[in-house]
């Protein structure tokens, strides 16, 4: 069936069975092979072999991706680029110090990255909403969807910001084993906080701007 098209207020998702499929797909590219990779790789060698598995494993889907499609979905060149960043701090000198300081370090990464985009005309949040749950938006620029986009980035560049400077207090004071188990906790919730607010604050910007939501035919 052909695509209708898009009302000005429209804004299109796929069926619901698609948008679980493409946002899957994305999120195991992105973070499951990567997690594979590392599990494979620390087994055999340690932590390093296992960081430098997961940065493999992540820039050779970005590599088929490239060549099957065309283009490499911008969640996948964030984990690439994070999971380098970790690498060649562990490796760098093997130091434990350095691991850890990994993780505050990544958030770190990740805060600008956002903040770099939010104030131009192509946020972030809007990209990876494109491609990971594969929004539709109207042919027509909107302005209250376009300052909703800059302003969630904004949104998640605070949240890597705030979770890099937990991270480093808890890092200074508290010992590895509680780090870790900080880390875990934070970047969760953070995740999860951030996922809320975004979606509250889509459904307010929807209903204030007469912006409709509707599902594509299967």
């Amino acid at each position: 069936m052909a695509d209708v098209p898009l009302a000005a207020e429209d804004l299109e998702l796929p069926a619901p069975a698609w948008l679980a499929l493409t946002a899957g797909w994305n999120f195991a590219e992105s973070l499951g092979l990567p997690l594979v990779g590392y599990v494979a790789g620390e087994r055999l060698g340690g932590q390093g072999l296992g960081m430098a598995a997961a940065t493999a494993v992540v820039w050779l889907t970005a590599a088929v991706r490239k060549v099957l499609a065309g283009s490499i979905p911008s969640l996948l060149v964030i984990s690439g680029l994070v999971l380098t960043l970790q690498t060649v701090l562990v490796l760098a000198t093997g130091s434990v110090l350095l691991f850890l300081l990994q993780f505050p370090v990544a958030n770190l990464a990740l805060c600008a990255l956002f903040a770099r985009t939010a104030p131009t005309g192509r946020p972030l949040v809007a990209k990876l909403a494109a491609e990971v749950v594969a929004l539709r938006q109207p042919s027509a620029a909107h302005p209250g969807l376009e300052s909703f986009f800059r302003g969630v980035t904004w949104l998640w560049a605070g949240i890597f910001a705030a979770t890099a400077i937990g991270l480093a207090i808890v890092l200074a004071v508290e010992p590895a084993s509680v780090f870790l188990l900080f880390t875990t906790v934070v970047t969760i919730a953070g995740v999860a906080a951030g996922t809320v607010l975004s979606v509250l604050w889509f459904i307010r910007m929807a209903r204030r701007c007469g912006l409709r939501v509707r599902f594509r035919q299967a």
